[in-house]
């Protein structure tokens, strides 16, 4: 998927060369297929080829991730995730970001209050 986002639209060749330490081509085409069953994808034929795009936009499909991986790998815990990103060993937040996230707090407890 995120080969397809980043083109905007691709054939199982394209897909295949853009993919790092791609699978097979019968292993894309496969995962394509899984892909098109789950309504992820839709398709068409242009000559010889299948041109594959995404249903949802990028940032749609994001919301959805992001709230599994939450879920899976953070116990539902938005802390959790906070921390997790604050405290690796990656790159830190720039002082925007986190002038950023601050003001997404406190937007957040506003919310709260008016609950």
């Amino acid at each position: 998927m995120d080969v397809i986002y980043a083109a905007g639209r691709a054939t199982a060749k394209e897909i295949e060369e853009r993919m790092p330490d791609a699978p097979t081509y019968a292993t894309v085409r496969t995962l394509l297929r899984v892909l098109l069953e789950k309504g992820h994808l839709k398709h068409r034929q242009e000559g010889r080829a299948f041109v594959y795009e995404p249903v949802k936009p990028a940032d749609s499909t994001a919301g959805s991730a992001l709230r599994r991986l939450v879920e899976v790998f953070f116990s539902g815990s938005a802390a959790r995730v906070v921390s997790s990103l604050l405290d690796s060993g990656g790159k830190s937040p720039s002082p925007e970001e986190l002038d950023r996230m601050e003001q997404l707090i406190r937007n957040a407890r506003e919310r709260q209050k008016k609950l």
